[in-house]
């Protein structure tokens, strides 16, 4: 089944060319289906490149889904044109009389900075607490699940010594979970960002069960009972060049990055990347929607407690 997304977005060309079925909005009037609403909060400055990673994921499954991008009134995109976001984005008000079957809040690059001096804070803070009642599973992504970890259950973030870049292996901690349905003894995920949440602060919240981590990158993923709020620190939906893009964006900036590990040949920053992580992140999204989603979200939003 395909992923519903609005007529005119950017994403649209780019998952067809990839032969992802998708649905305009013209089209899915004409179905007797109920899609799952997802909404995505996308806090990520390169809105586009975002959208789309996400929807070719959410739209791999054989599930309907209807996605409705959020953006943050108290902040303004300063990478994204004003007109994509007028055509294409909601803001709170917007939405928060509504309930959706599953919400996305993605990562941000304002990690090095304490919470509580990133501008949208607040708001942020609003719309994790409106989740808990609004929405039937919330999956939380790098700085986005740091932020809700903070928010929902006080566990600090701490500094890296050195960037976390490249593509890890990681193991289950817990392996009788729908989530990770399928996966492999041994599975990777791209990692981006300069701070860490340690795996005691999460060990010491009964309501949060660790299920996946690695030796050299942490905690991958931890969730609550039934999936209600889902935490994720890696990138398993980050493209093939994306971790490349963003070592050339560094080093041509004069800043110290070490190209990424684990994640070119050879470790030869000239030689083309393999992916090692797209059937990992396939699976986790279709994981998500069906067992935490839509097994779990009632047939009428409106019930969604």
């Amino acid at each position: 089944m395909p992923i519903k997304i609005p007529n005119r977005l950017p994403a649209t060309d780019t998952l067809l060319n990839e032969n992802i079925f998708v649905m305009t909005e013209t089209r899915a009037i004409t179905q007797d289906i109920r899609p799952l609403h997802i909404l995505m909060l996308n806090l990520m400055p390169k809105k586009i490149e975002t959208e789309t990673q996400i929807a070719r994921l959410i739209g791999n499954t054989p599930l309907q889904v209807e996605l409705e991008l959020l953006q943050t009134a108290t902040h303004k995109a300063s990478h994204t044109s004003e007109e994509h976001m007028l055509a294409f984005y909601k803001t709170f008000d917007e939405v928060k009389d509504k309930k959706y079957d599953g919400m996305i809040i993605t990562g941000a690059p304002v990690e090095q900075l304490p919470f509580e001096e990133v501008d949208y804070w607040p708001e942020l803070c609003e719309i994790m607490e409106w989740s808990k009642t609004h929405v039937t599973s919330t999956l939380h992504i790098c700085w986005g699940a740091q932020a809700g970890l903070y928010y929902h259950y006080g566990i600090p973030k701490y500094p890296l010594d050195e960037k976390l870049f490249g593509v890890y292996e990681h193991t289950l901690d817990y392996n009788r979970s729908m989530l990770f349905r399928g996966y492999d003894d041994v599975f990777s995920v791209p990692h981006s960002r300069h701070t860490t949440t340690k795996r005691e602060d999460m060990e010491a919240i009964p309501a949060l069960r660790i299920m996946a981590s690695s030796e050299e990158a942490g905690i991958f993923c931890a969730m609550t009972a039934r999936g209600k709020q889902v935490y994720v620190m890696g990138h398993s939906e980050y493209d093939a060049d994306t971790l490349k893009n963003e070592y050339l964006r560094d080093k041509n900036a004069g800043l110290p990055i070490q190209p990424p590990a684990h994640y070119f040949p050879d470790d030869d920053p000239t030689k083309d990347p393999i992916v090692r992580w797209r059937s990992c992140a396939n699976l986790f999204y279709s994981n998500w929607l069906n067992y935490y989603v839509y097994q779990t979200t009632p047939y009428d939003v409106k019930d969604i407690r």
